[in-house]
């Protein structure tokens, strides 16, 4: 059934977009008329899928190019807590590439192209013989690499990266170069295709930055708060665009923005409320601005702003931290792409395809 070479996509740290860019990748791929299977061979972070542990980045692939998912197929290796120090203590009870070269072999006998995802940097998995790089090299791969946008701190970091392929011997078919500031791609570009071409090494394209991938939604919000739902919990898939905080509200940010957060202290939420609603009336402006609330410490919340809250259909959470201490846990957030953020998906497929060279990643692996 293979008909075309096994593709592994790597990228230089965590949160480069490794994820996105491999979506956008299958979901393009697959619509050039490629049947696509997709597997994550070592993954850190999972879920639990009827009593079998799987990579929780492998059901949104499930849901995406629509496969049934068979965890020994499609997450062969789980490295969960204790892994590591199991396998440097007794290395001979474990069987990690037996159980992703049998993935390969099931994978490739259905696909006629399989994709498939690392994690972390290309050195994670090292402490268990499982690098990115050697896990490439096990299944006959070339590596589409991905990095984050900018000059000297982008070529520095291919360039460490990829020493660990070029010691395994394994090909890089291009780098993807993510996040770049639009305004800055037609200045970064030649001295990033300088330096790889230097190094032999095509690149298959630079996609801008897109804010609203770094949206959170409002169940991640609730969950980095440790907060508790009070209404509204169907509306938790709204997204956050910003941090209003009900202290100094800015009237700024509410006439120019939607999707706000707003951060309040209990007491002082219809008195809050009653502002927004107020200034709303008075510029005419329709939209609700706000995709959630949260409101900190004890305090009573009147009827009427029950009713307004309920009206617009705005989750309302409530959370022990003070507001700062909400803010701060919100800015940390670090947003991954999930079901539960579907406009992310068609953004991600969106970027790559307008942004990377396909026909060329397709006549690479023909």
């Amino acid at each position: 059934m293979k008909k075309y070479q096994t593709l592994y996509v790597a990228a230089s740290r965590q949160h480069v977009g490794k994820t996105t860019s491999t979506l956008g990748l299958a979901y393009c791929l697959q619509r050039l008329g490629i049947d696509i299977g997709y597997c994550k061979p070592v993954g850190q972070q999972f879920v639990d899928l009827n009593d079998l542990k799987v990579d929780k980045d492998t059901i949104l692939f499930s849901d995406l190019i629509q496969f049934d998912l068979h965890p020994e197929i499609h997450s062969p290796v789980i490295l969960g807590s204790g892994a590591t120090t199991d396998f440097i203590d007794h290395p001979e009870n474990f069987n990690y590439a037996e159980k992703i070269l049998k993935a390969k072999v099931a994978l490739e006998s259905r696909k006629e192209l399989t994709i498939h995802e690392g994690t972390g940097h290309p050195g994670v998995g090292s402490v268990v013989n499982l690098s990115n790089a050697k896990v490439a090299k096990m299944l006959d791969a070339q590596v589409i690499f991905i990095a984050e946008g900018g000059v000297g701190s982008t070529i520095d970091m291919i360039n460490m990266c990829i020493s660990l392929f070029r010691e395994e011997g394994v090909p890089i078919l291009g780098v993807i170069v993510n996040k770049v500031r639009e305004e800055k791609i037609d200045k970064i570009r030649p001295y990033i295709e300088k330096w790889l071409n230097s190094q032999g090494i095509p690149l298959l394209g630079m996609v801008p930055y897109d804010r609203t991938l770094a949206w959170p939604v409002m169940s991640t919000v609730c969950k980095a708060i440790n907060g508790t739902v009070r209404s509204n919990s169907h509306a938790l898939r709204n997204k956050v665009a910003d941090v209003l905080a009900g202290t100094v509200l800015d009237r700024t940010k509410l006439e120019k923005r939607d999707n706000l957060l707003l951060v309040v202290g209990t007491h002082r939420l219809d008195e809050t409320l009653g502002k927004i609603l107020h200034i709303n009336a008075e510029l005419a402006i329709e939209e609700w601005p706000l995709s959630g609330i949260i409101v900190c410490g004890e305090g009573e919340i009147s009827s009427e702003t029950q009713r307004a809250i309920d009206y617009y259909q705005t989750p309302l959470i409530h959370t022990d931290l003070d507001t700062y201490g909400v803010v701060l846990k919100v800015s940390r957030i670090e947003v991954k792409i999930n079901r539960d953020t579907p406009w992310k998906i068609k953004r991600a497929i969106d970027l790559i395809e307008q942004n990377v060279d396909l026909d060329y990643i397709k006549k690479k692996i023909s």
